[in-house]
């Protein structure tokens, strides 16, 4: 569902800054490795028209590693970290194309940014990805982050995008995080998994 389907419209509306994590099943078809452009361009509208509104929207993306497999032709399954990597940085490049294309339909640019688990736990770099998307904000551009999997080891990941998300959102004193999933809301572990998760 898109943006404006959520059921706390007021709150979603009037948020100044939000940080909207997209899942990979909501973007990418998992099994081909295509990205879903209908549903990508009904988020492009509703991020525009949150910018009509003097908001400020920043993405934080999965999918890269189901569209960069694809192109790399391996096998599907669990990778190794070399082809997870391998993987991420082919996909990253055509998932950056795919949202600069749909938002530059509408005005809008779109600015990479990677960012490690060491990027919101070292003072240092904190504080300088913190300005870098400050900067990018009010220059007008949209950021689109996602983790460095090129880089990071497995000790030093964030593991999964909802955790980078809410670190981006604590960053940059985001007044609204938003989760867009497959799953219906927050559990203790992967529901599809664990019979046991509990919200």
């Amino acid at each position: 569902q898109g943006l404006r389907a959520m059921s706390d419209k007021k709150k979603l509306q009037s948020g100044r800054r939000l940080v909207v994590k997209i899942g990979p099943a909501m973007l990418v078809d998992q099994e081909r490795g295509t990205v879903y452009h209908s549903w990508l361009e009904a988020l492009a509208d509703d991020i525009a028209d949150f910018r009509k509104r003097g908001q400020e929207v920043i993405i934080v993306s999965s999918g890269a590693i189901a569209v960069g497999r694809r192109h790399l032709d391996l096998p599907s399954g669990p990778l190794k970290l070399d082809e997870n990597q391998a993987a991420a940085a082919t996909g990253m490049v055509r998932l950056a194309q795919a949202y600069q294309e749909v938002l530059a339909h509408r005005d809008m640019t779109v600015a990479q940014v990677l960012l490690t688990l060491d990027d919101s736990e070292n003072r240092r770099r904190y504080i300088n990805a913190r300005n870098t998307l400050d900067a990018l904000l009010k220059l007008g551009a949209v950021p689109l982050i996602n983790e460095n999997d090129t880089v990071a080891t497995d000790e030093i990941r964030f593991g999964d995008n909802d955790r980078l998300a809410a670190r981006v959102a604590a960053m940059i004193s985001a007044d609204t995080l938003v989760l867009l999933s497959d799953i219906d809301g927050l559990y203790t572990a992967d529901p599809r998994h664990h019979k046991d998760a509990a919200i």
